[in-house]
């Protein structure tokens, strides 16, 4: 496991439920490219509601449920880690929005940790 105490890189990647890469889910892929580099962790958060660039409103509410739910991608690692897929993801994500942003931290560990 990656040692991280300090100052990273808290990365969002903000794409639909219904984008895809090649024959599979954007998010699906993503996740898979940041395990394949080896990144400390990634989470991915399926939205109840929102809209993007386009301003179309998609909900999980009965009367009007979305196929296409905003998915949020959370990965936090340094600086350099996170530059290095840059070009991955900007071919990757052709519509959506990715940011980033200075974060401490306080602990990183799992239940096999000697510390």
């Amino acid at each position: 496991m990656t040692k991280m105490i300090g100052e990273q890189i808290l990365m969002r990647i903000f794409v639909g439920e219904a984008d895809n890469y090649g024959r599979q889910p954007l998010y699906k892929a993503i996740i898979e490219l940041l395990r394949e580099e080896k990144f400390a962790g990634a989470t991915m958060f399926k939205g109840v509601s929102g809209f993007g660039a386009h301003s179309v409103y998609h909900t999980d509410h009965i009367l009007r449920l979305s196929q296409d739910m905003p998915i949020v991608i959370e990965v936090v690692d340094s600086e350099e880690k996170i530059n290095s897929v840059m070009p991955r993801l900007d071919e990757m994500v052709q519509e959506g929005l990715i940011t980033m942003e200075k974060v401490k931290v306080i602990k990183y560990t799992y239940k096999g940790d000697k510390k």
